[in-house]
């Protein structure tokens, strides 16, 4: 494969001059009807012609990877393909243009988007009520756990119900959001087959335990066999189980939270309904309970009446996560998704996914070593240690080949981790291109590697100094 990145000069646009004449607000305009006390001065905004904006952006995008050019296998994160048919009903100006404070009566279509959108997610994780309020996946968790601080509190039993429980191999945003939530997280270790040790659960879940966070499956791509014994054991001492729902995409239409047993889930629409992510936004992540925390959910939730459909803001125990309808352009897109593909596409898309990691399990294992034998799900983690080559330097490989690296050095407990997460969107073509990067990347000296990439806009960057000096200009 052959892959050289365009490379611009590209100043910044504050920078750019225009070489046109603008009409500016006359003086007759501004002593017209507005209040002296409403006007402000003109703002600051540099003038720059449509043509010179457009060459600007699009050269800057000519310098990056996106999701339309190619695939990302990040493990964990399930970038998927964004339909355009999703953007364009997005883009729809009775949906863009609608102002947050219309009267109920007038967005009636809009509530009936957001009504389907809680009822098809009641169905597919088999739960009893769904708030769309949180506005992210990391916001999604945090709701979860304010819910079980919420529901202990009322039952007199926050003093006590201190502890939240998360396996070693948990993404990192769990320990963090029972942090925040105000509890103590107690990690407990993984078996040799990379699932939850019964006995170390047995042993951390007590009269102390509020909730038990996981995801199913989980991080290294495999399904607990145990997951109802687990779900006994926390139950059992009053906890609450949580389900991150960061890898739902892999069991849709085949299995579901709710049959396993679980209490609380949070839905990623970017991971599993294939809506925008990155960047820092947008997101939605919609969370899931059973009947005995329905009224524990954020408000409003969208109900149905003989005159249409309203907001109810009556469930407010827990109070408001986000304002008017959540992020409701993304929430249109994850409706336009289900609603596209339907239960058969949705479980053929995890099937598809499934197929897709473990093809790649089946062909990289000659390479690389799986981390932990068995079936796999969505995705797949390898260790690189045995073959003396960084995981990260075989990323970088990879970014010089013209594909996206999987995630790397994540989950913890894989030494020279590389996770990778095909999605099934992404063809046997593509894969076997990928497989084949990695396996030449595996036959370059250390001297040559550990200078990649050179075919990119950017060169290799400091890590560290990234990290640590967080300058983003």
């Amino acid at each position: 494969m052959s892959f050289k990145q365009a490379t611009y000069d590209e100043p910044h646009i504050k920078s750019m001059q225009s070489r046109t004449t603008f009409e500016t607000i006359t003086g007759e305009f501004s002593n017209s009807i507005i209040p002296q006390s409403m006007r402000i001065d003109q703002p600051s905004v540099p003038m720059i012609p449509e043509y010179d904006v457009v060459r600007h952006y699009t050269r800057l995008s000519e310098m990056n990877y996106s999701v339309d050019t190619g695939f990302y296998p990040l493990g964990s994160c399930t970038m998927k393909f964004n339909p355009k048919y999703a953007d364009k009903i997005a883009a729809m100006h009775l949906f863009s243009e609608t102002h947050p404070l219309r009267p109920e009566w007038s967005v009636q279509g809009s509530l009936a988007v957001m009504y389907e959108l809680q009822e098809y997610l009641k169905e597919i994780s088999d739960m009893d009520e769904v708030s769309l309020q949180p506005l992210a996946g990391a916001q999604g968790e945090l709701t979860g756990v304010l819910i079980i601080r919420k529901y202990f509190e009322l039952k007199g039993e926050l003093d006590t119900r201190r502890e939240i429980v998360i396996p070693d191999s948990a993404h990192g945003t769990n320990p963090a959001s029972a942090a925040m939530g105000g509890f103590d997280v107690v990690e407990i270790p993984s078996n040799k087959n990379g699932t939850v040790d019964i006995d170390a659960l047995k042993y951390a879940v007590t009269e102390k335990t509020a909730g038990f966070m996981i995801t199913n499956p989980n991080t290294l791509g495999i399904f607990d066999p145990d997951i109802l014994e687990i779900a006994e054991i926390v139950h059992s001492k009053g906890a609450l189980l949580y389900y991150d729902g960061a890898n739902l995409n892999a069991i849709l239409g085949i299995t579901s939270p709710g049959i396993m047993g679980f209490d609380i889930v949070h839905f990623n629409l970017h991971k599993t309904f294939a809506t925008p992510h990155g960047g820092g936004g947008p997101g939605a992540a919609p969370v899931a309970v059973k009947k005995h925390l329905a009224d524990l959910l954020p408000p409003p939730i969208v109900r149905k009446n003989n005159a249409g459909y309203y907001m109810d803001y009556s469930n407010s125990k827990l109070g408001n996560i986000a304002s008017f309808y959540g992020s409701f352009g993304v929430l249109l897109r994850a409706w336009s998704y289900i609603k596209r593909n339907g239960a058969d596409g949705l479980k053929l898309n995890s099937s598809r996914a499934v197929l897709n990691a473990n093809y790649l399990a089946k062909k990289l294992s000659k390479s690389l070593k799986i981390s932990h034998d068995g079936l796999k799900k969505h995705e797949v983690v390898f260790s690189s240690e045995q073959t003396g080559v960084r995981a990260l330097d075989i990323a970088k490989y990879i970014i010089d080949s013209g594909m996206h690296a999987p995630t790397v050095y994540f989950p913890l407990i894989v030494k020279e981790a590389l996770m990778i997460e095909p999605t099934e969107t992404v063809t046997k073509r593509d894969l076997d291109a990928f497989v084949d990067i990695i396996e030449r990347s595996l036959k370059e000296d250390h001297e040559t590697i550990s200078k990649r990439p050179i075919n990119t806009a950017s060169g290799r960057l400091d890590d560290v100094k990234a990290a640590r000096e967080l300058i983003l200009k």
